[in-house]
């Protein structure tokens, strides 16, 4: 079962839209550090929290990359004509989890099997 060109429509647009907020959330983080920088004097206190504030805003910056990196990974699937198939079943995505999450790339059934072998080989 093919997806529906308007599914793969509605999911593209979504994609652009979480990447274009990504990139403005990156952007903004990347404006915040540095004027953050502007004010390096203070006591031991204020130069611990802004040592803080800093490592929160670069691991944030770190998980935004990553799913930057999702979402131009599923465009790419769409212009190659792979999306929607799940990694692991080689079935298709469910619409309803492509709508939720368009840059997945497992169906339910899929990401119960990954999670199943992650547990089996975490101990």
């Amino acid at each position: 079962m093919a997806l529906s060109k308007s599914l793969v429509e509605k999911c593209k647009r979504a994609l652009l839209e979480a990447k274009a907020d990504i990139l403005n959330r990156v952007r903004d983080v990347r404006e915040d550090l540095h004027s953050s920088e502007d004010g390096k004097a203070g006591d031991e206190g204020d130069q611990t929290v802004r040592a803080l504030a800093e490592n929160e805003a670069l691991s944030n910056n770190e998980r935004l990359r990553g799913q930057l990196m999702e979402i131009e990974m599923a465009l790419s699937r769409i212009e190659n004509g792979t999306y929607g198939i799940c990694e692991e079943t080689e079935e298709p995505i469910e619409p309803e989890r492509l709508l939720a999450i368009p840059w997945t790339r497992l169906s339910i059934e899929g990401a119960e099997i990954r999670e199943s072998v992650m547990k089996r080989y975490a101990r």
